[in-house]
């Protein structure tokens, strides 16, 4: 056996016990906690969280700018957040969830979504709540810093800042770069090494400005790339607009599905559909995970409430915008082929991978559209993994002290190169598992200090 089927043989034992029904269950059931304990939140006062979020940016400079110089706008914070999630998950996570668990899996990407909204609110809320400044006057904060000086539980605060360090080298930077590669290769015949190499100068150069250097890159990134490939997917949707109907149609039927690959007759299976669907979810939004904490507590805000509005926001754009646009986008070009996948899953064979189904339905209607989609994830990669090398190095300089910041961000950078050579198969499989051991300790802390979520919300909204 070579060392690369014994690593898929082990993390195949873990992943299916790190996300396997239980975990699932969990993952929505803290959601819902925090959405029935806060009045349903997220429904009710959506007016509420748009006004102090979107609302604000045109209207209150404060909003857009920090004079803090170890601090982030709340806008830069929110594009620090909005740039780990905004990636390959919104793309080849969702291609990936089709492919795998069929069109059901995109409806219970939005069950995720709808209750994480309020996961992720929770997080934020707390992250503001518990962080502090060092003696460099510097924000330290993030799930960890809540574990330990809100539950007063240091060991399970390490726990978690050890998984997260392995969850952005490998969500964060691996399957990021690996994407990317894949869609440069296939588009523009760029070899995989090239771009690894590339990808390594780049990073380099953003990581090494420091937080403010982080915050520019992202403020002004994730706009225009947000802009230009929903712009991309308006364009096949209004070519295709009469598939529109049936491909909702087939989302809702699909995710109630009895049917089973397994089974006899050739089906996706209800139970396939919510497993690829909730945890492509997590995978594209990250509620529950605590990564985004980091990025939101170094926010120059008083208001813990409203940062965590900042998140829900997030949320929002992020898998009911984009994962909806990109799954729209392949159902309704006609290169969904849901019995050819099925038969190749049944006779174990591989299907074509996400990256490549994408670009072949954008190229239906736009010219090129395997290139619009490699342009697109390079930016929305290059984003991702610039904003989960800020998650990973705070949890680094939690454990080993600021001045050990410099060797996590060296790690990270040369972490690039074999992400994108390696099998993308393996890589998405050990990030999934990664992902589910980040949740394992933040979702505990989440539901211990549930209390304090939901007294500040009722709080701001008596005021």
């Amino acid at each position: 056996m070579t060392m690369m089927e014994y690593i898929k043989q082990v993390n195949d034992v873990l992943l299916d016990f790190i996300w396997g029904r239980g975990m699932l269950i969990i993952f929505l059931s803290v959601g819902l906690l925090f959405t029935v304990r806060t009045g349903f939140f997220q429904f009710r006062k959506w007016r509420v969280w748009l006004g102090m979020t979107l609302g604000q940016l045109f209207r209150n400079r404060n909003v857009r700018r920090t004079d803090d110089a170890q601090s982030m706008s709340q806008f830069q914070a929110f594009c620090t957040a909005l740039a780990a999630t905004l990636g390959t998950g919104n793309i080849t996570g969702v291609a990936t969830a089709l492919i795998a668990g069929g069109p059901g899996a995109i409806f219970w990407m939005w069950v995720s979504a709808v209750v994480g909204m309020m996961t992720m609110y929770a997080e934020n809320v707390l992250g503001i709540l518990y962080r502090y400044k060092n003696k460099s006057g510097k924000w330290v904060g993030g799930a960890m810093v809540y574990m330990e000086r809100g539950l007063g539980c240091k060991w399970l605060a390490v726990l978690f800042a050890v998984f997260c360090i392995f969850a952005s080298l490998g969500m964060g930077n691996m399957t990021q770069a690996n994407a990317m590669a894949g869609g440069l290769k296939e588009a523009f015949y760029v070899p995989t090494f090239v771009t690894g190499f590339a990808a390594m100068v780049l990073v380099g150069m953003v990581l090494f400005g420091g937080v403010r250097r982080i915050a520019t890159v992202t403020e002004r990134l994730v706009p225009v790339i947000s802009l230009f490939y929903i712009a991309g997917g308006v364009i096949v949707l209004a070519a295709n607009a009469s598939e529109i109907p049936k491909a909702f149609q087939l989302i809702f039927t699909e995710a109630f599905n009895i049917q089973s690959v397994g089974g006899g007759v050739l089906g996706y299976g209800m139970r396939q559909a919510m497993k690829t669907g909730i945890s492509r979810g997590v995978f594209s939004n990250e509620a529950g995970l605590g990564s985004s904490v980091m990025a939101h507590a170094a926010s120059d805000i008083d208001s813990a409430p409203v940062q965590g509005m900042w998140a829900i926001v997030e949320v929002f754009i992020d898998t009911i915008v984009f994962c909806t646009v990109t799954a729209l986008v392949i159902l309704t070009s006609g290169v969904y082929d849901q019995q050819g996948f099925l038969a190749n899953i049944a006779r174990g064979v591989e299907n074509v991978d996400g990256t490549t189904l994408c670009g072949r339905a954008f190229a239906t209607v736009i010219p090129g559209g395997d290139k619009f989609l490699a342009l697109s994830m390079i930016f929305f990669a290059f984003a991702t993994i610039v904003g989960w090398a800020y998650f990973g190095e705070r949890t680094f300089a939690y454990l080993f002290g600021e001045r050990s910041a410099i060797v996590y961000k060296v790690i990270y950078i040369v972490m690039l190169l074999p992400g994108c050579v390696i099998a993308p198969g393996l890589v998405w499989e050990i990030a999934d598992t990664f992902n589910g051991f980040m949740a394992v300790p933040n979702l505990t802390a989440l539901i211990l200090l549930s209390g304090q979520v939901v007294r500040v919300t009722k709080e701001y909204l008596r005021n």
